[in-house]
């Protein structure tokens, strides 16, 4: 039955790579919907001098799908093989390069992936969740850590990050970016959508800012599933309660309507009442799962993160 269920994931980088990976396990039938705000390192430098999506996290997400082959294992590592030194190629990723050069061969986003996911022999399909490459901005409290109570707004996706503030909320530029069509529909015609795990302001908070991403997710027949972080108070999210982190989404979506939200007991610690609360309030169900890795703190364990979502979607 769970090979027939078609899942749409949305996030972007380490936390969209982790979910990608534990999907597999559960189903042939994946579309990872990856965001396109990255300036920073390879994928920052290419966007710059090519004016093209940056590629980094979608190559990731490639490389989360690739199939057990020998053939598409070797090929992962070689996506994610990056060139050493500080010359002209040091530092970029060979899969950001092949990706580019597909786009500036095919002049299609959407048909680059799925060349490089053919290559790849990749469980899934990767799409982004713009055609066109966004700028995240945000209104961060203290920035500065000399003026902790001034509101300033912050942009780029690393400086966001980065922020030694507090990000109060985020912001997209253009906006409204032009959402890719194939993963607006992605999500119409999903079983099950998951949201997360991911940098929260960064990764999964600008698919709530694409308009038509925002209206698939609110009216998808699809149910809904929110993964939250290992470590909850921590970088973006700086301060924040389990339950703060639903009342982001809120914010930025204030008719998204949740199904499940799936956390770790360790990682929600006493705030688990007031998580309960605010996912009763988005319809929202708390599922309790052991999914850390205990041999890498801070991390969601692989085959647990699946075993998860097997027996939430069944």
């Amino acid at each position: 039955m769970t090979r027939r269920l078609q899942v749409a994931a949305l996030g972007g980088g380490h936390g969209l790579y982790a979910s990608l990976q534990a999907l597999q396990h559960v189903t042939d039938g994946i579309t990872a919907v990856v965001t396109v705000a990255d300036d920073g390192g390879s994928s920052g430098r290419l966007r710059e001098e090519f004016d093209i999506l940056p590629p980094g996290d979608l190559r990731m997400a490639l490389a989360a799908l690739c199939s057990t082959t020998d053939w598409g294992l070797q090929w992962r590592d070689a996506l994610q093989h990056r060139f050493p030194g500080d010359g002209p190629l040091g530092g970029h990723a060979l899969g950001n390069l092949i990706i580019a050069s597909l786009w500036d061969l095919l002049g299609d986003p959407v048909a680059g992936l799925d060349l490089v996911g053919r290559l790849l022999g990749a469980r899934g399909r990767v799409l982004p969740m713009a055609i066109e490459p966004v700028r995240i901005g945000g209104t961060v409290r203290g920035d500065d850590p000399e003026r902790p109570d001034e509101v300033e707004q912050v942009v780029g996706q690393v400086r966001l990050a980065t922020s030694p503030g507090q990000v109060l909320g985020v912001h997209l530029d253009p906006d409204p970016p032009a959402a890719c069509a194939e993963a607006v529909q992605a999500i119409y015609d999903a079983d099950w959508v998951i949201l997360g795990p991911g940098s929260w302001f960064t990764s999964v908070m600008p698919h709530l800012l694409v308009p038509e991403l925002r209206e698939a997710l609110v009216h998808t027949r699809a149910r809904r599933l929110l993964t939250l972080n290992m470590v909850l108070d921590s970088g973006e999210s700086r301060g924040f309660t389990p339950a703060d982190h639903l009342q982001v989404l809120t914010e930025h979506a204030a008719d998204l309507h949740l199904d499940v939200v799936l956390a770790d007991p360790s990682a929600v610690g006493d705030g688990l009442d007031g998580l309960r609360a605010r996912a009763q309030e988005m319809g929202a169900e708390v599922s309790l799962s052991a999914v850390a890795d205990p041999d890498h703190p801070g991390t969601h364990d692989t085959l647990r993160l699946a075993a998860a979502y097997r027996d939430i979607m069944e």
